[in-house]
């Protein structure tokens, strides 16, 4: 490792992954709970996933755009800080139509931490190193991810379902002041660089004035179709971890909720696994880098639909590593197709890959209702196959030995 490398704030960027999932899919283990608690429907506690998701996919933009303007590192810094508020402000819910309201509003805040980070890593990290750095961002996540999932579900065995929130809580501080103590501002790191970097470019003229540059995002098929990756990653993502914990608190498992909270430990094989990809996107490209996901979670969905617990959870611990591996890949296109407005277009990015998250909250209760966990299965392996699709018909091949693609959509000034 040499001294840019070294110099590169590579944990901060793990810690902000952290935040960002720390708490969206925190009540997945306790589902079951909740539906017991408040004497509701799969359909209506499920909404404490989908609701968080929702308002992530319809701020994302919004924040994005404020994020390029104010600077990335205020935003992440801010967001974490108000992340912590609401997380706390949860427990004291008394209802679930209130604990569901406290949920959409941590779903608000979360894209600053999300979109802000992702365009960091681009603005700070050399370009042949940003896979790398994406892979780090996405370990955290997972840890985030899991810590959120475990700690949830072994407090709310051990006392109740409030103070799990409230411990919550207390990482999300803890998490949000090392941010202020050790992630710099981009300015900053642009000024110490040991090698020249692209200047941004400078807002002038027709764009100072109105120019929608949400509307020249679109123009880009490349990244239009990098938003519809997004979408089916995170729908595989939370239709399985959200309904397979339906599965295995009936016979013949009947796990508790602290067995279902431990079961996202799986997510610590991803959060290996997960910087080994980024190396390997940067050799070999980003479609090299999907392929692989898409075929390590499809077999991983399709192994849980054997009659064994260890076959589940082999089987969900190469879904979701998939997913991660997916995910920082199908990010890692995204800073390599744009040179300008990143954190928008993250943002933008953001609303397609939460609401897929959304519409994979919602839509297999229908399957499951009619066809049981086997449909739920089929469904999420024919989204793998749409996005792995997509990917493969209108992501341009990488190039170069780097595995990047030459192309950086200058026609669409993205």
């Amino acid at each position: 490792m040499n001294d840019s490398e070294r110099s590169l704030p590579t944990f901060a960027v793990v810690l902000a992954g952290f935040a960002a999932f720390l708490d969206l899919y925190a009540t997945q283990p306790l589902l079951p709970l909740l539906a017991r608690t408040f004497g509701a429907s799969t359909f209506q506690v499920g909404l404490t996933v989908t609701a968080p998701t929702i308002a992530v996919a319809v701020a994302a933009p919004a924040v994005g755009r404020l994020a390029d303007r104010v600077g990335l590192q205020r935003t992440i810094l801010v967001s974490a800080a108000l992340l912590t508020v609401t997380t706390a402000l949860a427990a004291t819910a008394t209802s679930l139509p209130q604990l569901i309201l406290w949920r959409l509003l941590q779903g608000v805040v979360t894209p600053g931490i999300f979109a802000s980070t992702i365009a960091y890593i681009h603005e700070v990290w050399p370009a042949e190193r940003a896979g790398r750095g994406t892979a780090a961002y996405m370990s955290g996540t997972v840890l985030g991810g899991f810590t959120g999932r475990a700690t949830a579900g072994i407090v709310a065995a051990g006392a109740t379902w409030h103070e799990s929130f409230i411990a919550l809580a207390i990482l999300n501080g803890a998490v949000a002041a090392a941010l202020w103590l050790w992630l710099p501002g981009e300015r900053s790191m642009r000024a110490h660089a040991t090698r020249p970097r692209e200047p941004r470019p400078q807002v002038t003229g027709a764009r100072r004035h109105g120019e929608s540059s949400l509307a020249r995002l679109f123009v880009n098929r490349r990244l239009v179709a990098t938003f519809g990756v997004g979408f089916c990653v995170l729908f595989t993502q939370v239709a399985m971890f959200t309904y397979v914990t339906f599965l295995l608190a009936a016979p013949p498992f009947s796990l508790t909720t602290v067995a279902l909270g431990w079961l996202f430990v799986v997510y610590l094989v991803g959060a290996a696994v997960t910087p080994l990809s980024g190396a390997w996107v940067d050799r070999y490209g980003h479609r090299a880098g999907l392929a692989t996901a898409m075929a390590v979670g499809g077999a991983g969905a399709l192994m849980t639909l054997l009659p064994s617990l260890s076959f589940i959870v082999a089987g969900l611990t190469l879904c979701s590593t998939g997913v991660f591996i997916a995910q920082a890949t199908t990010s890692g296109y995204i800073g390599a197709v744009t040179t300008r407005d990143r954190a928008l277009a993250v943002g933008v990015y953001s609303t397609f890959y939460y609401g897929g998250g959304s519409t994979g909250g919602v839509l297999p209760a229908m399957f499951w209702s009619r066809g049981g966990w086997s449909a739920c299965v089929a469904l999420v392996v024919a989204v793998q196959a749409l996005g792995a699709a997509i990917a493969f018909t209108q992501w341009v091949p990488s190039k170069g030995p780097l595995g990047r693609s030459k192309t950086a959509l200058p026609e669409t000034g993205v």
